[in-house]
């Protein structure tokens, strides 16, 4: 079985489509895990159980995923494009956060700063190796630093999921400028 096919899938339908298996979250982003794996047993694509889930959400490296505490529910930590409440906390952010992109959004955001476009929140990280990383799946990489610690004291509100990556709903461009 290939567990990282199946982790996109699980990541689709969480985050993007919960009707592609029939299933629908709660308002906080949770699926009742045996429909969610009843679900995806259905399509004929994937064969997965418990274990395999369990698997899937443990040693996935973005960390995508949490269980609640008796593992009956499962939600994807942050990413989604539907209307879902995933209680994040509210928190203060590091003076500089970086927002990793493709080279061909550049002057986009440049003009515009940066939006969350089809989902719910802009995705920040601490660190520059992962933004360059994230760059790289919109193709050549830049990395745009983002002057997180100024944009909270002007009272923008970011929040930090439970992967560790910073969410705020807009960066204007005055706080954001390409890291040389």
């Amino acid at each position: 079985m290939d567990l990282k096919r199946t982790s996109v899938f699980i990541s689709l339908i969480l985050r993007h489509q919960p009707e592609v298996i029939g299933i629908s979250l709660d308002r906080h982003g949770w699926a009742n895990v045996q429909e969610l794996i009843d679900g995806i047993n259905k399509t004929g694509k994937y064969s997965i159980d418990m274990l395999t889930l369990e698997e899937i959400v443990r040693t996935d490296n973005k960390q995508r995923y949490s269980f609640n505490e008796d593992k009956t529910k499962i939600r994807a930590n942050q990413g989604h494009s539907i209307n879902v409440d995933v209680e994040l906390k509210e928190a203060v952010p590091p003076e500089i956060l970086y927002h990793g992109t493709g080279e061909k959004y550049v002057d986009s955001i440049n003009t515009e700063g940066l939006k969350p476009k089809s989902r719910l929140y802009v995705h920040l990280s601490k660190d520059i190796d992962t933004a360059i990383n994230v760059g790289k799946r919109h193709g050549k990489p830049v990395v745009y630093k983002i002057s997180a610690g100024e944009m909270h004291r002007q009272g923008y509100r970011f929040y930090l999921s439970e992967n560790g990556v910073w969410l705020t709903k807009i960066v204007p461009a005055n706080f954001i400028k390409i890291k040389r």
